[in-house]
Order: structure tokens, then sequence, then C-alpha cells
């Protein structure tokens, strides 16, 4: 089967950098551009470290060429860099996770893992296309370039470029992109940035707004086409882990609980250049996670990379239909949401219109019918539990805004809110295949 090409939009942290290796490892992709938003360190320098690392690691392992077929492709991969800041608002970091490089401080840790030299947008190099072009050109070329509804657009970022392409060529996505994956946002689970926000939406909300909401905001008339678009929350990805314990076991026993010392005779630089590189970084993410109480990473960015491998274009998702038919395992829900920007406590929460909504765990998914139980067993309750109330519809200037849409196909309301899935074919298989993909273990 033919590659799916796609466009990876990452802020080059941890978790992106595991999915961006699951990526470059994986046949059913082809990676066509690697767009770097707010790329806050120095342009694509952790996607530089990437390349470098596995271009010493298959120098010292020639044999392994053919496990990494994204690394060097006929079409050479294009480094961009998208998006600087948000729509609007003042720029947000995860650096209390990230570190101030992104990958725990490693380039103060491991200097050689450090770029030498370091590269420039007019450089030569020898897997990837370097550009002066933003970000924002170079996905618009390529969508237009490949044939209509073939390229998936993978979004493990804020959604600022995103945003910006489709202001710019608002049909764009709705004529020719085969589909878009974003990690990002929580629906019935708190955040991981604030109480009430996913890091991604939380960097920029104007953008999910815009992408999201029809007629939100300059040239977006058109939001993201609803049929082929997926959205992996916080609420489906915190469960995929990668167990600290399993990879010491598994791939380098030197990363150790940070209350323990490495093993006599024990050094991960004299394993392999890529696992004494992922090692290096994953050291400072397992303190941190320790400290948050979980001795585990989770695997985001990860699960989007892995829907796009098991579910390719196709010539568009059933809108007729809740769950959209994807391969075994994976099932989505159609859920409907807002995105709130200028709250006071709830700034960039995901505000669900529970009325009617089947993905709300009870007893808030329908008070109506919650009512409708409680007369039936004539029960009465005395202020403990659900109110016996009958829900009243508030007056509003229109009646279709009580269930507000979230999303439109060519700028026609569907009314069937955003693809969100809702389950996977496990993370025991996510786990198998990145340590299978990514480190050779089970190969």
């Amino acid at each position: 089967m033919k590659p799916v090409p796609v466009i990876i939009d990452t802020d080059p942290g941890v978790d992106d950098v595991l999915a961006l290796l699951l990526a470059l490892s994986s046949p059913e992709l082809e990676v066509l551009a690697i767009i770097a938003t707010y790329d806050l360190i120095a342009p694509s320098t952790n996607i530089f470290k990437v390349y470098q690392v596995l271009s010493r690691h298959l120098d010292t392992y020639p044999s392994e060429k053919e496990n990494w077929p994204n690394f060097s492709q006929k079409r050479k991969t294009t480094v961009s860099v998208g998006a600087s800041r948000p729509l609007e608002g003042e720029i947000h970091s995860a650096q209390y996770f990230h570190g101030r490089d992104g990958l725990g401080e490693i380039s103060e840790r491991y200097p050689e893992f450090n770029i030498d030299p370091p590269f420039k947008s007019t450089d030569t190099h020898p897997q990837l296309e370097l550009t002066t072009r933003s970000g924002i050109d170079v996905a618009i070329d390529l969508i237009h370039s490949e044939s209509a509804r073939s390229i998936t657009y993978i979004a493990l970022g804020p959604l600022t470029t995103l945003a910006q392409l489709n202001r710019r060529e608002p049909d764009l996505l709705g004529d020719r992109i085969g589909s878009v994956m974003i990690m990002g946002g929580a629906l019935d689970v708190p955040g991981n940035t604030s109480p009430v926000a996913e890091f991604n939406f939380f960097a920029d909300p104007y953008a999910v707004h815009e992408l999201f909401t029809p007629n939100s905001g300059p040239g977006s008339s058109h939001p993201l086409p609803v049929d082929r678009t997926i959205l992996l929350p916080l609420d489906i990805t915190t469960p995929h882990e990668l167990p600290f314990p399993q990879y010491q076991d598994l791939v380098d026993p030197s990363l150790v609980h940070p209350s323990q010392s490495p093993p006599s005779g024990v050094d991960h630089a004299r394993g392999s250049p890529l696992v004494h590189f992922t090692t290096a970084f994953l050291e400072k993410t397992r303190e941190i996670m320790i400290q948050f109480g979980k001795d585990a990473m989770e695997l985001h960015d990860i699960c989007a990379v892995w829907c796009a491998i098991d579910n390719p274009p196709r010539k568009g998702f059933s809108e007729d239909v809740v769950n959209v038919d994807l391969k075994d395992g994976w099932k989505v829900l159609k859920r409907k949401f807002q995105i709130e920007r200028t709250g006071e406590l709830t700034r960039r929460m995901l505000v669900i219109d529970r009325r009617d909504d089947q993905g709300a765990y009870a007893p808030g998914s329908n008070r109506a019918e919650v009512q409708a139980e409680l007369e039936k067993h004539n029960f009465h309750t005395h202020g403990l539990f659900e109110s016996t109330a009958v829900p009243v519809q508030v007056d509003v200037e229109d009646a279709s805004m009580a269930h507000p849409p979230s999303t439109t196909t060519k700028g026609k309301d569907t009314g069937q809110g955003v693809n969100v899935v809702m389950a996977t074919p496990g993370p025991d298989k996510l786990l198998k295949l990145m340590m299978r993909r990514v480190w050779g273990i089970g190969r």
C-alpha cells in the first residue's frame, strides 16, 4: 500500500520527539514536512537533533536502515518554522515539563547532542530540505501539489499555524486535505496546564475557536472539515503510557528511579546512539513525572501519530453515523464544544453542551432523561441528588443557538460536532508498537 503523505506540525518537546521517531520508523507514512510551531529555542533545533542522532545510529548499525523508511526518503522532508506566537494574547510554554530547550535541559547535561555546526535555512542537509519560507507557505504548497484528499495533517502542538493557513486559503482544507489529526483539549477530565485546559489548546484558544466554529474570524467561514477531522484529547491519550520501569527493563537499565543509583558497570553512553539520546531526555522526564505521582510518561502526541498510521484518509468519513468507520479498535463519538477564551477561572476550557451529549458521563449527560427516570420510579430527592426540576430551555435570540454547532462543511452547518476518539486498540498495543519500531524490542 502506498504510504500516506503527512505534514507534522509540532512544538518539538519530549513527547513530540518520540512521536517524530515513531513517524520516521513507520512505513505507512511519508513525512513531507515538519513544521516547528512556537519554536522558542532556535528554529527546528530539536528536529535537527533527532536527525543527527539517527544518522549516528545508522552509521553504527547500517543494517537497521530499513527500519527507518522516512529518515532518508527519496523526496527530502522539508523543515520550516510555523507561527511564532498565538493569534491573540501572550506566548505560553511548557518549560516546567520540557525544560528551556524542550528536552529536559539535554543541551546542558549532554552537550554531545548539540548540533555542530548549527544548521541555517540556506545550508544543505543530507536528509532534510531547509527553507526560509514559512511553514504556512510550505503546507499550502504541499497540499496543492499532492492529489486532493491525500495528505494527513498531524497537529501535535498549538493550532496557530493551522489557523493561519486556514485564514490564508479558507477553502483549502475543505477541498483538498485528506484528514486532520489533532492532539489537544480536555473534555471530561481535568487539564494538564490549568485545572481545566490542556496545553496545546491553552496556548492558543483563539486558533481553536476559529478552526472549530463557523464565521468566527478572518477568512474562517469554512473551519475544519468535520467529516475528516479527528480529535484526540487528554481523555483518551492520558491512559496511554510509557512506564519507566518497563523502559528500564527492556531498553536501558541506566534509566533508574531518581532515588537510586545506576547498576554497577551500566552506562547508557555505551549503548546505541539512539538509546543514549532517548534516555538522556527521559531522565528528566522521569523525575518530573514522579513528582506528579506517576512513574510513567503519558504518550499524548504519540497517540495522534498512531491514529494517522492506522487510519489513512479516504473520500470522507460518514457524517450520518455517530461512530466513524475506522480500523478495528478505534472508535469516535461526535462531541459538541466551544472553547472559553476570556474567562477568569475557566479560560481555555472546552465547554460542552451536555443537554443532549452521548459522550458525557451520567448524571449530567441528559438531565431530561434523569428526570424521567426519577419520575418513573416515583423517586423524590431532598437536595443531595440530581435535582428533580425539569430543565427549562433558556430564551435565546435564535432557538438554534440552544445547541451551538461547532463545525461546518463548506460553510454549511452540520450540527454534529467533532469526531473525538473515545477508544483505541489499547495502551498495550501502542507501547508494543513504540518498543518495536523505535527501540527494536521484539522486532
